[in-house]
């Protein structure tokens, strides 16, 4: 089964996935910036620090983003009785939803650049690892909200089930207070005072072992996705 993209498709899947005015959704993880630098306007809170931009400010608006993509990849072919048509199309009903995948990876990687400009501007400077960091986070729930939508095969279930799991990371993590290697939240950039060399095995660690949890997620969304007669039934 070929992954090559087909970029014809890639468009028609965005215009699908994310409306005729897809292009104002990158922009909206700004109205996240606008809203903090409020906050510090009023003097509500404390200035961020390079170390700190990786969640606060860029992995924040850039995974809820994420999930609202994730949930309408295929539960809103469900919501919107359209998926079965998905089943009839040349190639398999998995070049729709991977091709719808690539649209809203293309979605992410251009809100992400425009958080990182105005949060480098505005804010901080920041490691540019931290890019790869928020990336990692929101697609990391670009996948679980298509899966647990598919799962519950309705966008509103597929969000309350993925709020849960954001609100679990939150507590686990105290709301980035802590950082867990098993989180796709991970900031290594955030200890300052680890072991270089431990530090460097924490990280890959968790980098690789979020990717084969990804592809695990992925993998399962579309066995269950494939289930033509129980996704369709009542």
């Amino acid at each position: 089964m070929s992954w090559r993209p087909d970029f014809g498709l890639v468009r028609l899947a965005l215009l699908v996935v994310a409306g005729r005015r897809f292009w104002l959704l990158p922009l909206l993880p700004l109205l996240w910036l606008v809203f903090q630098a409020g906050v510090l306007l009023v003097g509500a809170g404390e200035a961020f620090t390079p170390t700190s931009a990786q969640g606060p400010l860029i992995g924040v608006p850039l995974t809820l983003l994420a999930v609202f993509l994730g949930l309408r990849i295929i539960a809103g072919e469900i919501d919107g009785r359209s998926l079965e048509i998905a089943y009839t199309v040349p190639g398999g009903c998995e070049r729709v939803w991977r091709a719808k995948l690539m649209a809203a990876g293309l979605v992410l990687l251009v809100s992400e650049a425009l958080l990182a400009v105005a949060a480098w501007r505005f804010f901080t400077p920041f490691p540019w690892g931290a890019l790869y960091g928020a990336m990692q986070a929101a697609i990391f729930y670009l996948i679980l909200s298509m899966a647990l939508a598919t799962l519950f095969r309705s966008e509103a279930a597929g969000a309350m089930g993925t709020a849960a799991v954001l609100g679990l990371n939150g507590l686990l993590t105290g709301f980035g207070g802590n950082q867990l290697r098993a989180s796709p939240f991970w900031n290594p950039h955030s200890l300052e005072d680890a072991d270089p060399t431990e530090l460097f095995a924490w990280t890959l660690q968790n980098r690789v072992g979020i990717l084969l949890v990804m592809a695990a997620i992925l993998s399962l969304a579309f066995m269950r996705a494939n289930r033509r007669e129980r996704m369709l039934g009542g």
